[in-house]
């Protein structure tokens, strides 16, 4: 069973991967603790955090809990296995913040923000902390 530190995965998709999930739903850091004991109760096979305001701001907690309970983690941002998680997995933000920089420029100039077409991240970027991957072994 996979958990997630979201309650809005996909349902569909993770039927079509065959996985059982297991959603958490996070409001609050004080839920965190909560959280992590009945995760540890359960016996995961892995973990996913997708990104976040909560979430990024607790990510020490989070890898922390990972590495101690020695579960298999993925996270959106690759600030995650900077800091000792896993894997990341998610659009190259420098990329983004390329782009971002290019509409703005597009918008000084003159452009109605109306007529700029809306994006979706084009590059994506997998890391893997093997550092971590090498103590999970």
């Amino acid at each position: 069973m996979l958990a997630i530190l979201w309650l809005s995965f996909s349902s569909a998709a993770a039927r079509a991967l065959k996985l059982t999930i297991q959603p958490w739903e996070i409001r609050a850091a004080d839920r965190l603790e909560k959280v992590f004991a009945a995760l540890n109760k359960q016996r995961q096979d892995g973990l996913y955090v997708p990104q976040g305001p909560l979430m990024n701001a607790n990510q020490e907690r989070i890898v922390g809990f990972a590495l101690k309970s020695r579960l298999p983690s993925m996270y959106a941002l690759k600030d995650y296995v900077d800091a000792g998680g896993l894997i990341s997995y998610g659009a190259d933000l420098a990329e983004s913040y390329r782009r971002v920089a290019y509409f703005v420029d597009r918008i000084l100039k003159g452009a109605k923000p109306a007529d700029l077409p809306v994006e979706r991240p084009m590059k994506f970027e997998l890391i893997v902390n093997l550092k971590t991957a090498s103590r999970s072994a």
